[in-house]
C-alpha cells in the first residue's frame, strides 16, 4: 500500500512541470521529506529541479543519457513488466523509492485518467552551453517560441532521426523535459543535445541579432523557414552545400518574428501545390531537415 502522506508523491500528484523546476517549491519539498523521514539534510539539494518521464521507453532513454532517478510510480499492471527498468534505476540510485499503485487509485492521486507506463521522477541534467552546441554542430534546429508540447516533441524526434546535431530553443519555447514533450519525442529529448538561448537583456532586442556574434564565430549560417517574396526553395542546392546550417522554425499561426526573418542569412520555403501555403511546424521542420541534411549521413 502507498503511504499517501509520503511527500515524494507530490512530484507525481501536485507539482506541475513548472513547479518541478521552481527552487522555492523544491526547498519546501526537501524540508517535507526530511520531516517525514525524521532526518535533516541540505534543503537546497533539489535545486537543479526534476522532470517526470512517462513510459518505460522514455525512462530507459533518460537513464541511458546519464539522468539520475529519484522516485518511481507504477500501476500494478505494469509492475512486473517494468522489473528490468526498476533494477536499472536502482543500480544508478540505490535510494530510489518505488510506489506501486492500483489503477483505481491513480486518478485521485495524480489527476491522470491514464498513463502510458510507469512514471519516473529524474533530477534535471545539466545542459550544454549555447557556445558548446554551436561549436560541435553542423546541422542545428532552432525553435522560436514554439509552445505546443506535441509540436516540440515531434520536432525533437525528427531532429534526432534526420541528422541534426542539436536543438536550440528561445526563452519562450516549451520545456523539452516536460512530460508531454518527452513522451511525444519517444525519449529523443535525451538523445540529442539541446540548450536554451538566454533572453536578451533588452526585451526589445531580437534574439537572433543578439546571438549573431556567437553564430559568426562558429561560421554557422542561419536559414529561417518563412513565406516571403525573397524565400528560396528548401531544395536549393546552396543550402545542402552549406557546411554549418541552423534551420529556424516558428510558432503556429504567427510564424517567425519579422526581425528574425530579416536577420537570418537565408529565408526558405517548402514548395507546395493545391493552393496550400503552409504546413504544421513539426511537418515543415522534418521536411527541411531531410532536404538540407549532410549527404554523408543519408
Amino acid at each position: 500500500m502507498i503511504d499517501v502522506n509520503d511527500p515524494r508523491l507530490r512530484l507525481f500528484s501536485t507539482f506541475c512541470d513548472r513547479e518541478l523546476k521552481d527552487p522555492h517549491q523544491l526547498v519546501g519539498l526537501a524540508r517535507a521529506i526530511d520531516s517525514f523521514e525524521d532526518t535533516t539534510r541540505d534543503p537546497e539539494r533539489f535545486s537543479q529541479g526534476f522532470f517526470i518521464a512517462e513510459s518505460q521507453n522514455v525512462a530507459e532513454r533518460a537513464l541511458a543519457s546519464g539522468c539520475i532517478p529519484f522516485a518511481f510510480l507504477c500501476e500494478t499492471r505494469w509492475w512486473e513488466p517494468s522489473s528490468s527498468l526498476q533494477e536499472a534505476l536502482k543500480a544508478v540510485n540505490p535510494d530510489l523509492v518505488s510506489f506501486p499503485i492500483n489503477h483505481d487509485d491513480l486518478q485521485p492521486l495524480t489527476g491522470l485518467q491514464e498513463t502510458r507506463g510507469p512514471l519516473t521522477a529524474f533530477f534535471r541534467p545539466e545542459l550544454p552551453s549555447v557556445d558548446d552546441l554551436l561549436h560541435h554542430a553542423r546541422r542545428l534546429l532552432i525553435l522560436e517560441d514554439v509552445t505546443n508540447g506535441t509540436n516540440v516533441g515531434a520536432l525533437f524526434r525528427s531532429a534526432a532521426a534526420l541528422g541534426a546535431d542539436g536543438v536550440l530553443l528561445t526563452p519562450r519555447a516549451c520545456d523539452p523535459l516536460s512530460r508531454r514533450v518527452a513522451r511525444v519525442s519517444m525519449g529523443s529529448v535525451f538523445q540529442i543535445p539541446w540548450a536554451r538561448i538566454p533572453a536578451p537583456e533588452d526585451p526589445r532586442s531580437n534574439w537572433l541579432a543578439v546571438l549573431q556574434d556567437q553564430l559568426d564565430a562558429e561560421a554557422m549560417t542561419t536559414c529561417a523557414l518563412a513565406l516571403t517574396d525573397q524565400s528560396i526553395s528548401i531544395e536549393d542546392p546552396r543550402l545542402k552545400e552549406t557546411p554549418k546550417l541552423a534551420l529556424i522554425v516558428g510558432t503556429e499561426g504567427t510564424g517567425l518574428q519579422k526581425e528574425t526573418i530579416q536577420n537570418a542569412h537565408w529565408v526558405a520555403k517548402i514548395p507546395m501545390t493545391s493552393g496550400i501555403d503552409s504546413l504544421n511546424v513539426a511537418t515543415a521542420g522534418a521536411i527541411a531537415l531531410w532536404e538540407t541534411r549532410l549527404r554523408a549521413r543519408a
